[in-house]
């Protein structure tokens, strides 16, 4: 008798991505976004493009990589697959009149030619893909040799880390689909982008989330960040308060505040891959 090992089934990644779209689009994921600005500016900072570089923004959001490379002087594209969030990337180019060039984009399935970018970034954007060595290889195939790609992830183990695994113990994530915290790894990282890059640096840094309290962080989430929205909405009443009280417990892990406020450093890592 002849005994076959059974082939697990391939995620259905354009359902997922379905899906994430509908959760990026609730809530009010701007509210959320702005306050993450300064890791735009920092990026900027340590790519330090010439004035005029071509720089691909994917998986922008409402666009705080996007606008700190154009005030910059470079010639940047705003991509996301979510054109709710790149219609508030253009209302605030617009309000700094910034010239931008917006376009609707998967992330997997860029539609650019080959070696198009001197730079392709992604500030907490790209991570969250389903199909992550699809994604990771279009980053590489879209910029030229010897440009980079500059971007920012959370970690495994640093508090948003922390946050999704948290929500995954009481909405599990698809089968199949890995991490988005994988991208915070320095080891995937290599593994990932290694045999197309010159050199990989991936720089430890923090974010440090400020809110008034912890049950505000927590209300403003579930209100505004899609992913945490969307998560309260799939529960019954019981099971949205566990999982209140869950996310409480997470911040309090990290919470440096000692003034009944929330003073919360996430890690993430600066990542620049030079293109071989």
């Amino acid at each position: 008798m002849t005994l076959h090992t059974p082939v697990e089934a391939q995620p259905d990644f354009a359902a997922i991505k379905a899906k994430q779209n509908t959760s990026w689009a609730s809530g009010d994921y701007t509210r959320i976004g702005v306050t993450l600005q300064v890791v735009g500016e920092t990026l900027a900072e340590t790519l330090d493009l010439a004035p005029d570089s071509r720089v691909l923004d994917v998986a922008a959001g409402n666009g705080n990589a996007t606008l700190a490379f154009a005030r910059r002087w470079c010639a940047v594209t705003s991509t996301d697959y979510v054109d709710a969030l790149l219609a508030r990337g253009r209302d605030r180019a617009n309000a700094e009149t910034l010239d931008v060039d917006f376009r609707i984009a998967d992330a997997e399935d860029l539609p650019f030619d080959d070696a198009t970018f001197d730079a392709v970034v992604s500030t907490f954007g790209v991570m969250f893909t389903p199909d992550q060595a699809k994604a990771a290889a279009e980053l590489l195939r879209v910029c030229r040799s010897g440009g980079r790609i500059g971007l920012a992830n959370w970690t495994p183990d640093g508090f948003i880390g922390q946050i999704f695994k948290t929500l995954g113990r009481h909405l599990p994530p698809p089968k199949g689909v890995a991490s988005p915290a994988n991208w915070g790894r320095p080891d995937w990282i290599e593994e990932t982008f290694g045999t197309g890059a010159a050199n990989i640096t991936c720089t430890p840094r923090d974010f440090v989330f400020r809110y008034r309290s912890p049950a505000h962080f927590v209300e403003f989430f579930r209100t505004y960040y899609g992913p945490v929205h969307k998560a309260f909405l799939a529960l019954d009443p019981p099971a949205q308060a566990a999982l209140e009280a869950d996310l409480h417990d997470t911040i309090a892990r990290f919470n440096t505040a000692t003034d009944g406020s929330m003073r919360v450093p996430a890690d993430f890592i600066e990542v620049v891959v030079r293109k071989a």
